[in-house]
């Protein structure tokens, strides 16, 4: 199917402001640009890679590509978990201590959920991100990405629109430049005397709340359960972990049930996440569109869409492949 689209709608979690109906799903369409779907891939074609998956905060990942990630790794990735904040300024806790030492745990969990192999906390304030400066958060993600061989990112888009958090925006900016510069024989060269080398992620999966440039739509069918248990591990801040079960206890409450959540309260917990935080309700609580209705036109019961950059092949060699001649005597 060829076609560019800008689709999305900006919502900040726990404000959940309304936007006009015009805004929600937009689209626009331009013929000259192709979506590729990626599809469920048999065996470990991907063996020996390395995934950074990188976060602001710890329900990101799970919430926008817990999906794809899981695929990936499915797939023979290596993975690796980097939060830029420390979410200090979200989720459950009598003090700021609590907050933050909540929000630890449950990102450990979110990286043993979706199978990544480490976790890097990188510190910054949360909500405070745009006061720091971004060269030294690209500077420590050059770091990690020489030292990781990092060939693959999943991470915010850059160059999404209409994003009011700026730990979302600050992080993307960073990660962006900061792969950029990581190939680079002058940038760091301090690195090299570790026994580092340039290095450069050739592909990236960039994710928006906003309107944005959608050229990939990856399929999670396989994968969607383990994309809830990520976000149901998440029992601090987001509109997954434990809602299902509160939700459940306050209709019982009124003398009510919901059929859908099941008669516990883990099974409650796992269906809310994926029949409403990922599909019946997801433009209200993670502002985008239904998994499901995501991977619709494409005949996938559920997909994660994506701005996806990757290498671009040589025409230079091509052409001298085609047209080079041997050198007369």
């Amino acid at each position: 199917m060829e076609r560019r689209s800008f689709i999305g709608k900006s919502v900040a979690m726990g404000l959940l402001p309304s936007f006009p109906k015009s805004f929600e799903h937009s689209q626009i369409i331009n013929n000259t640009d192709k979506i590729t779907v990626e599809k469920h891939v048999n065996g470990q074609p991907h063996k020996g890679k390395v995934l950074a998956a990188i976060q602001p905060h710890n329900d990101d990942i799970a919430l926008f590509a817990g999906g794809t990630v899981a695929k990936l790794i499915q797939e023979g990735y290596t993975g690796y978990l980097i939060r830029t904040s420390n979410d200090d300024h979200a989720g459950r806790g009598a003090t700021v201590g609590e907050v933050i030492h909540n929000n630890e745990q449950d990102n450990e969990r979110v990286a043993k959920a979706l199978g990544l192999s480490k976790v890097y906390d990188l510190g910054y304030r949360n909500h405070r991100m745009d006061n720091i400066s971004i060269q030294e958060l690209r500077g420590r993600l050059i770091f990690l990405f020489r030292l990781l061989k990092v060939d693959t990112i999943i991470t915010y888009d850059p160059w999404g629109h209409y994003e009011e958090n700026p730990d979302h925006y600050i992080t993307a900016m960073a990660v962006e430049s900061a792969r950029w510069m990581s190939a680079g024989r002058l940038d760091y060269p301090e690195h090299f005397e570790t026994g580092l080398k340039p290095h450069a992620a050739a592909e990236r999966y960039y994710f928006a709340r906003g309107p944005q440039l959608v050229n990939r739509i990856v399929e999670t069918t396989q994968n969607i359960d383990t994309k809830v248990h990520a976000n149901a591990v998440i029992t601090t801040q987001g509109p997954g972990g434990e809602a299902g079960a509160r939700l459940k206890k306050s209709l019982s409450e009124k003398g009510k049930r919901l059929p859908i959540l099941g008669d516990d309260d883990k099974t409650a917990n796992a269906n809310y996440i994926k029949h409403f935080v990922l599909d019946i309700d997801s433009q209200r609580m993670r502002g985008v569109p239904s998994d499901k209705e995501i991977g619709k036109p494409y005949g996938l019961e559920w997909a994660e869409r994506f701005h996806y950059i990757g290498p671009e092949p040589s025409k230079l060699s091509t052409y001298i492949e085609e047209h080079a001649v041997d050198k007369k005597p």
